[in-house]
Formats: C-alpha cells, structure tokens, sequence
C-alpha cells in the first residue's frame, strides 16, 4: 500500500513542485492539498492521509496550532514540518504539539522521500540544523519559575534569616521550610542557600535592596 500523504503550503509553486517529487514514486499517494490551517484540516478529515507535509508558517493559523489540531482530530496521524525556518522560535513549538520530523526545504529529493517514510512508520526526522537547536535545548533547559512562597523564603533568606526565624516569619513548619528551599535548590540547580541566593540574584528572580 502506498503512503498517503497532503501536502501543505501556501505557495501554490512549491505545492506542485513537492508533488512532482512524489507523484511519480508507487511508494506514495498524493491525496490531497491545503494553501492554509483550516484547509489543511478540513482536507485530512476527509482523506486520512498517513502523513501531513506541511510548510511552518502560514496564513490564517500559526503551524504549532495546525500541528495540535491535526493530532488532535487524527491521533495516529504523522506531521512532517518542512520549511525554511529552524530557529528556537519555529523548531520548538512545533516539535512540543507533536511533529514526527522537521527539514528544512533545501532538503534532496531523495532524503525528503526517505523522511517521509520515516515519518510514516513514526520515526522521528530532523534536519542536522534542527537536531543541533534541540540538543542546545536540552544542554541549557528554560530556567524554572519559582513559586510566590518559594520566593518570599528565599527573599527572607537573603536577608540573613535562619529556617527558624523564616518558619516564624510565615506561620510555617521548619520542615515545610526546608521542603521550600529543596525544591527551590532543585529548580535552580544548585546545592546550598549561599548559591540559591547568588543564583536567584543573577536570573532577577530577586531583586537587590534599594540603598536609603
């Protein structure tokens, strides 16, 4: 059985050419097209394709929402993202709704039919400029917001206060104290309040006194 695939772009120049790559291989069926979002799920409601090749940016829905959409409406569906963009901004939304692949469109006839057959068996494809934004990603994780509780401990811990006196200060435990700034140390990836502190004063999530 063929792959069934739509194709998806607003540009109806590269809709035909990305056809003409896969219309005169029997590995691949061409069942459908969608210059936009909402025509793009309209048309896999109503052919269920295998996989969904589409471009990232487009009118009327932004690519991470069609991609959340298309997942919604069609669980086992398989989106294929290929487009010139791979910066953090485009890659990781995408990839966060449930991409299989991302490529960018300088992409070899050949390599762009080995994806999509990747990406129909579920395998996950990524251009080497899109894998290097995601390991950058997992090297440097998006620093993780603290709690108002977990804050107002560690102000109060700024200020010279031993987890007694901040117990006192909140109306706490000292163990609930402590459980605060563990997770504070967690979140912050350090191991002391000393470093807690510094930390929380680097990334601004505390805020040095004002003199006077």
């Amino acid at each position: 059985m063929p792959i069934r695939m739509i194709i998806v772009d607003d540009h109806p120049v590269v809709r035909d050419g990305l056809r003409g790559i896969f219309t005169g291989d029997d590995a691949f069926e061409v069942v459908g097209e969608a210059a936009d979002g909402p025509e793009a799920l309209v048309v896999a409601l109503r052919t269920s394709p295998d996989v969904v090749l589409m471009d990232l940016r487009m009118p009327k829905m932004s690519g991470a929402e069609v991609i959340r959409r298309l997942r919604e409406q069609t669980p086992g569906i398989h989106v294929l993202v290929l487009t010139t963009f791979d910066n953090d901004a485009d890659v990781l939304p995408a990839i966060e709704q449930g991409a299989t692949g991302y490529l960018l469109k300088d992409t070899p006839r050949a390599d762009l039919r080995r994806a999509v057959r990747a990406a129909a068996r579920g395998e996950t494809v990524l251009s080497p400029s899109v894998a290097g934004v995601l390991a950058h990603r997992v090297r440097t994780p998006e620093q993780r917001t603290l709690s108002r509780r977990e804050i107002e401990v560690l102000g109060l811990v700024a200020r010279g206060a031993t987890n007694r006196e901040v117990a006192a200060k909140l109306f706490v435990t000292e163990a609930t104290v402590k459980t605060h700034l563990l997770h504070v140390f967690a979140k912050l990836g350090v191991n002391d309040r000393a470093a807690a502190v510094a930390a929380a004063y680097e990334t601004g999530l505390l805020k040095p006194a004002a003199n006077g």
